[in-house]
């Protein structure tokens, strides 16, 4: 089976080490698992992404008097 290493700073390692724990998993288990985390994140957020999309104008009638207008359009922009 085809296997990495990683090269970590004691600080990065520590931390690595403490998000195992918090999880309850070995550190080899944990860091495993976080790009296969990833990927079903990055999955779930183009699937959202792509349903928001389809059902915009939906929302966008049904909550007309909710719909913010779109920035630039005769308003400033203010930084929170």
């Amino acid at each position: 089976m085809p296997s990495l290493n990683i090269s970590f700073t004691d600080d990065e390692l520590e931390a690595v080490r403490a998000a195992a724990a918090a999880e309850g998993k070995s550190l080899k288990q944990y860091v495993h698992d976080l790009p296969l985390r990833e990927q079903q994140r990055l999955q779930f957020l183009r699937y959202a992404v792509a349903w928001g999309e389809q059902h915009k104008g939906e929302f966008d009638e049904a909550f007309a008097g909710e719909v913010p207008p779109a920035p630039g359009a005769g308003q400033q922009v203010e930084a929170a």
